[in-house]
């Protein structure tokens, strides 16, 4: 712990707000405190700790490569330099697939780039009314799956690249997340027939998952096919997902994951979720924690990619649909 000089008063945040700026939980930051001496916070008066600026900054980049996929031990402790040039390799790695794929008639950055622009000339009126006449245009579900998440992978890039500081993201992700509230109230509600009704969603994330933007676009898909969506935001307890999938009767519970969290602990959260959720309560998971795909989980759908989940509706109704009828017999 940092020590101040006699009469001086500490400059930082504290923990609490540090929690909000980069999605490192309380707990988590103590224990890297302990383990790896960093971050190294202050002592205001009362002897709480305040982070500093640049410590706050440090943490962000140090959240961005855990989302990546990195480990803490990898990461934490390193200067700003050495974890920027982690983005950026991560960054030029997620692109080399798309190399080998096969090309499309417009590539990613000559649709996204205006988008970027208006994102970095802090313009969010244009950012919104580009995104709203390309929502109309496109429909809803090519709207999200063809060009909101690859806009939302564009952004992460450009802020691991330091093009866009964090501001400029939550800017990105205030503005598509009104379009989207926007597009997702104006569907007109599907007529409720017996055998296409449903599912009821409960959509959330457990806790020291502060990703909400994921979320979003699947309740605009689901609502796209006729679901009704129930969010309760992120970061739900185990115990509150549970009473709330009960209290609303939910059909399907879906939860969002990044990599922030170690492939063992996701599953491990599962597996508690799946065993205290009724047996008829469907558990559908995605997002980009790569430990969701490496082999079947026993009573939980992994979805992947977005353009999954209608054909998972799909197979959800038909295994709630009531069973066809037989020809009806002659009378005697």
């Amino acid at each position: 712990m940092s020590a101040l000089p006699s009469g001086t008063e500490p400059a930082g945040l504290p923990i609490a707000a540090v929690e909000r700026e980069t999605g490192l939980a309380k707990d988590t930051l103590r224990v890297w405190e302990k383990r790896y001496g960093f971050p190294q916070p202050l002592r205001d008066t009362a002897g709480d700790r305040l982070y500093p600026a640049e410590q706050v900054q440090q943490l962000q980049l140090i959240r961005r490569l855990l989302d990546a996929g990195l480990r803490p031990g990898k990461v934490v402790g390193l200067d700003p330099s050495a974890l920027q040039a982690l983005l950026g390799a991560q960054a030029a790695s997620a692109r080399a697939p798309l190399s080998r794929t096969k090309p499309t008639s417009s590539p990613p950055s000559a649709s996204l780039a205006p988008l970027l622009d208006a994102i970095g000339a802090h313009d969010p009126q244009a950012l919104r009314h580009a995104l709203s006449h390309a929502q109309l245009r496109m429909g809803l579900a090519p709207f999200v799956t063809e060009l909101v998440a690859p806009l939302a992978t564009a952004v992460g890039e450009a802020w691991a690249q330091g093009r866009f500081e964090v501001f400029e993201e939550h800017l990105f992700t205030e503005v598509i997340t009104g379009v989207l509230r926007q597009a997702i109230a104006a569907l007109a509600p599907l007529p409720a027939a017996p055998a296409s009704a449903g599912p009821k969603v409960l959509l959330t994330t457990l806790p020291q998952e502060l990703h909400g933007l994921g979320l979003l676009m699947v309740e605009a898909l689901l609502a796209l096919e006729g679901c009704t969506c129930v969010s309760l935001g992120t970061q739900t307890p185990l115990a509150d997902v549970v009473q709330a999938a009960q209290a609303h009767q939910a059909d399907v519970v879906a939860l969002s994951f990044t990599a922030v969290h170690s492939g063992p602990l996701v599953l491990a959260s599962l597996r508690e979720l799946r065993a205290q959720l009724p047996a008829d309560t469907a558990l559908w998971v995605g997002g980009s924690c790569a430990a969701l795909y490496q082999k079947p989980l026993e009573g939980i759908s992994a979805v992947q990619p977005l353009s999954a989940l209608a054909p998972l509706v799909a197979q959800w109704r038909s295994r709630r649909a009531p069973p066809a009828l037989g020809p009806k017999e002659p009378a005697a």
